[in-house]
Parts: C-alpha cells; sequence; structure tokens
C-alpha cells in the first residue's frame, strides 16, 4: 500500500450526542504533507465540513506560514523531507503554543505513540487515512480548545467579580459610595458615575452588575474614546450583512451580545452626537437599529456610563445632548479622587502591594514607616492608578522585604503647600501607625522584638500602644 493510499467515505448524519462544525467556534486546519493527494484530499473534506484549511507540501513552508498566522489543528506527517514531522513538531510548540498537533504516520506503534506524545502532540493518526477519524479527532481537539477558551474567560471573570468584591475604602467617602451601590444594584436603573480618571469607576461598575445581575450575566465595557468614531456605533449597535463594503456577515453589537447583563460605557462625552440619539432609542425604547437593518431589535443591558468630565457644561457647549443626560443621571454616583480619601491610602497600600508582590513571586512584606508618610503626602494627580503603578514599580525595585523610599518614583512629591490637608493628612497617618503596631504585635508579642522590627525604643513603643488605643495581645 503506497504513502499516498486513504480511504474515504460517504458523509453520515452526525450521530446523537456527537459534536458538529455547527457547535464550534469557526477554526482554522493547517495540513502538512508532502503527497499531494492526501493534502488535496484533507483540504476539500474539510473544507467541506466548514473549515478553513491552509495546505504545505513541505516542513520548512509550514513554519513560515506559523510565524504569520494563528492555527487551531496542524495535521502534519511524521515522515517529511529536510525537517521531519517531530522536529516540526517541536517548532510549532515555540511559535504557535496553542496549536494543537496530530502526527499522521504510516508506522504506528506503542513506542512511535509514546515518543509522539512525550514530544508534544496532542493526537496521532496511522495511514491510510480514514477522513472520519480525522474529522472525529479534530472536532475534539476544537472542543477541548472551546472549552480551554471558556475555562479562560470564566477565570477572567471569577477574578473581575473578585477585584470588585475587594474595593478598598473604608472611610466615610467611600462608605457612602457602597451604600449607593447596595441600593442601586438591585435596580434596572441606569447609573452614571462621575470621577477624576483613575479613580476606579469601571471597577464600581462591575460591583454594580455583580451585586445586582445573575451569575451568568455578561458585563461588556466599551471605552467611548479608545474606538474611532465611524466604528463605534457599529461595535455598539453592529451591522447587517452587506451594509458596507466588506460587512460579508451579520455582527452583534454590544448591546445584543450582553443580554440582560450590563454594558458599561465609559467616557460616555466623547460619544459622537449622532450616535447619542441611538443610544437614547436603546434607554427610552429598549431597542437598537443596526446598521444597514430595517427592522429594530429589543435589548434588555442595564446601561452603566462614566465620565471625567462635567456632562452639564458639555451639553451648555452643545457637546452632549441634554435628554441623554437626563436618562443617564437618573442616579449619579460621584467617585471621590484619592486626595479626599487619604485615610484609605494604608489599606490601599497593602491590597496593591500584596497583589504586586504575589503577581512577581516576591517576598515583600510591607512599607516602612518613612514610605507610608510620603505615600499619604503625596498630590496623587493620577489617582489609585497612579499609586497602583509607583508601588509596582516598587515592587519590581525593591530589593528588601520593605518597601523604602528610594523604591518609589522620583518624580512623587508630598504637598507642603496646602494647610487644609494637614488634619486630614495627621489622621491618615495615625490610622496608618494603628494598623502598622497592631502588625507587628500580631507577628511577634514580644515587646522587645516588636520595638526592634520597627525601628524604635522600646518606651517609644508603649507610648504608641497607648496614645493609639492599641489592644496589645
Amino acid at each position: 500500500m503506497s504513502r499516498s493510499e486513504t480511504r474515504i467515505k460517504a458523509n453520515r448524519p452526525a450521530r446523537p450526542g456527537e459534536l458538529t462544525p455547527a457547535a464550534l467556534s469557526p477554526c482554522h486546519l493547517l495540513v502538512v504533507d508532502d503527497e499531494p493527494l492526501i493534502r488535496d484530499t484533507l483540504a476539500e473534506y474539510l473544507t467541506l465540513e466548514g473549515m478553513q484549511v491552509t495546505v504545505c507540501a513541505s516542513a520548512e513552508e509550514a513554519v513560515e506560514r506559523a510565524g504569520q498566522q494563528r492555527f487551531d489543528v496542524a495535521l502534519c506527517d511524521v515522515q517529511l523531507p529536510g525537517m521531519d514531522g517531530i522536529e516540526l513538531l517541536e517548532r510549532l510548540q515555540k511559535i504557535s503554543p496553542r496549536t494543537f498537533v496530530v502526527l499522521i504516520t504510516a508506522y504506528a506503534t506503542v513506542e512511535n505513540a509514546v515518543e509522539a506524545f512525550q514530544r508534544g502532540a496532542h493526537d496521532y493518526l496511522m495511514k491510510p487515512i480514514i477522513l472520519d477519524e480525522v474529522l472525529g479527532k479534530v472536532r475534539r481537539l476544537l472542543a477541548f480548545r472551546d472549552l480551554f477558551q471558556e475555562n479562560q474567560w470564566l477565570r477572567r471573570e471569577l477574578n473581575r467579580v473578585r477585584d470588585s468584591e475587594q474595593i478598598v475604602g473604608r472611610g466615610p467617602a467611600m462608605q457612602h459610595v457602597f451604600g449607593l451601590v447596595r441600593k442601586v444594584a438591585p435596580t434596572r436603573s441606569t447609573v452614571l458615575l462621575v470621577g477624576e480618571s483613575g479613580t476606579g469607576k469601571e471597577l464600581i461598575a462591575r460591583a454594580i452588575h455583580d451585586q445586582g445581575s445573575d451569575e451568568n450575566a455578561r458585563f461588556l465595557a466599551v471605552n467611548c474614546a479608545a474606538i474611532p468614531h465611524d466604528l463605534l456605533e457599529n461595535q455598539l449597535f453592529g451591522h447587517r450583512k452587506g451594509a458596507f463594503t466588506g460587512a460579508d456577515r451579520d455582527q452583534v453589537g454590544v448591546f445584543e451580545h450582553a443580554g440582560a447583563g450590563t454594558v458599561f460605557l465609559d467616557e460616555i462625552a466623547e460619544l459622537p452626537l449622532a450616535t447619542q440619539a441611538k443610544l437614547l432609542r436603546a434607554i427610552e425604547q429598549k431597542e437598537v437599529l443596526p446598521v444597514g437593518a430595517n427592522e429594530p431589535i429589543q435589548v434588555l443591558a442595564r446601561i452603566v456610563a462614566a465620565t471625567n468630565k462635567n456632562l452639564q457644561k458639555e451639553v451648555e457647549q452643545g457637546r452632549f445632548r441634554e435628554d441623554l443626560f437626563y436618562r443617564l443621571n437618573v442616579v449619579c454616583i460621584t467617585v471621590p479622587p484619592l486626595r479626599e480619601r487619604r485615610e484609605d491610602i494604608p489599606d490601599l497600600v497593602d491590597f496593591l502591594l500584596a497583589k504586586h508582590a504575589r503577581a512577581l513571586g516576591k517576598p515583600i512584606q510591607g512599607v516602612s514607616h518613612e514610605t507610608m508618610q510620603l505615600l499619604l503626602a503625596c498630590r496623587w494627580k493620577g489617582n489609585v492608578r497612579e499609586l497602583d503603578n509607583a508601588l509596582q514599580r516598587a515592587v519590581i525595585l525593591g530589593e528588601g522585604p520593605m518597601i523604602a523610599p528610594a523604591d518609589l518614583p522620583p518624580d512623587l512629591a508630598p504637598v507642603l503647600d496646602d494647610p487644609a490637608l494637614v488634619d486630614q493628612l495627621n489622621e491618615a497617618v495615625r490610622r496608618f501607625e494603628k494598623q502598622h503596631i497592631e502588625r507587628i504585635l500580631r507577628r511577634t508579642p514580644d515587646k522587645k522584638e516588636a520595638a526592634r522590627l520597627l525601628d524604635m525604643g522600646l518606651s517609644s513603643l508603649y507610648r504608641k500602644i497607648a496614645e493609639l488605643g492599641i489592644q496589645a495581645p
């Protein structure tokens, strides 16, 4: 029997419970074989099954193509001229690690199969090739791919939920925000979040979604300032096939895709006036008109919008529709800047520092007293985002267990010219000192050892315990 011999069976209906191409997302296959009959037969058969197929006659050509685009599955003959299939497998693992590789061999033995799997192959086929068997293996790998991608999505969503549950803020300003979130979350009311850049408006939006939506509901975020105006409407509302040049298929917009979940429109002030009119219809009539469609479609998504601009001034200057402003401003939540909630900085520092230390694998225990005083006194024009970036840099550059002032960005400058901040700053320092001393005393109840770790005298430690009302263990 020649190397090019194949056996082709007629197509048959799918058996009950069998995965079909319609059940899977689109895929792109790479077929590598130096026999034209095998290449062409596989390509024709798999194309008829709804898959996109690229064929290569050599491993070198396959490596070049894999460097240009990503393939879901690669069917590779072991016996190839020049670079063989095993070496090609190793090259593909480096170039495209998410590609599933199936080796095709004319001499299948237990030893060959074990070697193939040890080298990283996901499956193997024996010649003569049976096309139904090829299709079955490809479908199983694609099903695994889809399951893997779904698991990744679920992990990302779980992490986002955890982040939204861990919004840091025990001070009165953030407690007021949390109170509003708890009240508005169970409703389907439109919410407008107002605040400077970097204050955490998206986290607040996620908290509203998480506390008020079904666990399977989607949260879809759109930055209105980051998408070109001529593409934004298409992104939000979708389009129908033939609506414009290149529209070769229908595209579902964000509002339709969100279902009964939440659409978060960040930087809403950047929305073009023409698109604002369509958004108003989505809020009032609960329907959108995709580009090129004749009939509107019903939408159920809740809208949470955010802006760092004064929308009332934007209305006065003709850049924002007044009717849309009132529709968005049903419940307005102002997220305070970091300089107005300095009492939360110690908790934020602990939370962010632990996050970056864990991600970077560094045994950072905390920040020194001098470092915390500097962090408490800074202007933080970039708010929590700027603090987060500063601490990430400090974790990367820091060499000791405690972050020192030298580990922070050199352009950080404390506020020295604003007397109104003195009382707030003193209270924040007092709160940090209490938390820091309590943390050390939990680690070691020996006062002498605690004083040494705190870099203060024993008498000073006892005085601080009394001043701060610390209940020593």
